[in-house]
């Protein structure tokens, strides 16, 4: 197995195990985001079909409660700045 294909396989468990971002994974990893993803969309599948699914799995979850978050962060960000005008 290549390093990369290693590398590959490693930041899927860690994914799984963590339930971390592709940021997150990223950062963990010291390697771009952009890396991240086209190690999980496109080579983990042929290298590990099984575990590419559960992968797919959780970053579906982390897309669709995106918008929420990104909500959420919204709302401080204003709240916090509210605050500072009183």
């Amino acid at each position: 197995m290549s390093a990369i294909e290693l590398r590959t396989v490693k930041e899927a468990e860690y994914i799984i195990l963590t339930k971390k971002t592709i940021r997150q994974t990223a950062e963990y990893f010291n390697v771009s985001k952009s890396t991240v993803h086209n190690d999980l969309k496109n080579r983990l599948p042929r290298i590990n079909l099984k575990l590419f699914k559960k992968v797919q799995k959780i970053l579906k979850i982390h897309f669709d409660e995106k918008h929420l978050k990104g909500g959420e962060a919204t709302k401080q960000k204003f709240t916090l700045k509210k605050q500072k005008k009183i």
